[in-house]
C-alpha cells in the first residue's frame, strides 16, 4: 500500500448547486411500482430537484488526518443524510438490522492540483407503509487542492438489471410478518454537481499524472471500499474452471455453495 500521504480541505464558505434526479421506476417483477398497487413507490420522485448547499457539508466526505491512496476512513453521518434528504425526506442509514449499514471513502487518486476522492454509501427510504432499498449508493468527489473547493460530484445507485428491493406492508393486515418483497430496475437515481465532461477531463489529468505512491485504479479502490462492509469480499474468489485445476494440484475437495442473489450489494 503506497505510503504518501495527503490532508485535504474544503473551503466552507463557497457555494455548490447540487441537482437531483429520479427517473421513473421501469420494473419490478411483481409489479408493484404499478400505481394501482403501491401510489408511494409509482409515484416516487426526487424531492427537491435542484438545492446549493455550504461547501462545508462535503467535509462529511473527507477523512479527519492525512491519508494515503486507497486507505478507506467512514463518512460522517449528518452530512450524507443532508444530501440524502434531497433525493428523499426520510432517509435511513441503519439498515434496519436486514442490511450492512455503512459509509466509507477512499482516495483513488491525487496530483498537486486535483484529489478523487470515491464512495459507498448504504441508505434506505421509507415510504409510508413500506421501504425502498438501493443496491447501494456509489460515487465520486473531486477536490480542487489549491483552491479548496468542489470541482466535481457523484452520488447515484449504479445500473441494474437490479438495483433496488423493496419492501411492502399491507395495511389491511397490520402484521410484522406480512411483507411482501420485490426487487426492480430504476434507470437513475443520482445527486450532481459539475458535468460528465469535468470528470472525464479531470480524470484524463489524473490518468497522465499517476505514479505507484499517488493513485489506485478504480476497481482497486471500489475493493477496499466494498471489504468495509461484506466478509465475502474478503475472499481470493476464482473461476470454476480455476478452482477445478487448483482442486487437482492441491488434492483439495470443491465446497459449492448455490446463492440466489448477490453478495456484495443490498438488493438482496
Amino acid at each position: 500500500m503506497p505510503s504518501d500521504k495527503i490532508v485535504l480541505n474544503i473551503d466552507g464558505d463557497t457555494k455548490v448547486p447540487i441537482k437531483g434526479f429520479i427517473a421513473p421506476i421501469e420494473y419490478t417483477i411483481a409489479n408493484y411500482h404499478v400505481e394501482y398497487e403501491w401510489n408511494e413507490l409509482a409515484n416516487l420522485r426526487v424531492a427537491v430537484r435542484e438545492k446549493k448547499y455550504s461547501a462545508s457539508i462535503f467535509r462529511a466526505f473527507l477523512p479527519d488526518e492525512a491519508v494515503s491512496v486507497g486507505t478507506p476512513w467512514q463518512i460522517e453521518q449528518t452530512g450524507a443524510l443532508e444530501l440524502l434528504r434531497q433525493l428523499h425526506p426520510n432517509p435511513h442509514l441503519d439498515m434496519r438490522g436486514y442490511g450492512d449499514p455503512g459509509m466509507w471513502a477512499c482516495l483513488r487518486a491525487y496530483t498537486d492540483e486535483f484529489a478523487d476522492i470515491v464512495f459507498r454509501i448504504h441508505a434506505e427510504f421509507k415510504l409510508g407503509h413500506g421501504w425502498f432499498t438501493p443496491s447501494q449508493f456509489t460515487g465520486h468527489l473531486i477536490v480542487n487542492r489549491s483552491e479548496e473547493i468542489i470541482s466535481f460530484f457523484q452520488m447515484r445507485v449504479p445500473e441494474g438489471p437490479v438495483n433496488f428491493e423493496v419492501g411492502w406492508q399491507d395495511e389491511k393486515s397490520w402484521d410484522d410478518s406480512n411483507w411482501i418483497m420485490d426487487t426492480g430496475f430504476c434507470a437513475q437515481m443520482e445527486l450532481c454537481a459539475g458535468t460528465e465532461a469535468v470528470l472525464q477531463d479531470i480524470t484524463t489529468r489524473l490518468k497522465s499524472a499517476m505514479s505507484s505512491s499517488t493513485a489506485v485504479t478504480q476497481e482497486e479502490a471500489e475493493h477496499a471500499l466494498n471489504c468495509q462492509f461484506y466478509k465475502s469480499e474478503q475472499i481470493d474468489w476464482v473461476s470454476m474452471e480455476v478452482a477445478l485445476e487448483l482442486a487437482q494440484v492441491q488434492q483439495k475437495p470443491i465446497h459449492a455453495i448455490s446463492i440466489d442473489g448477490p453478495l456484495a450489494d443490498e438488493t438482496c
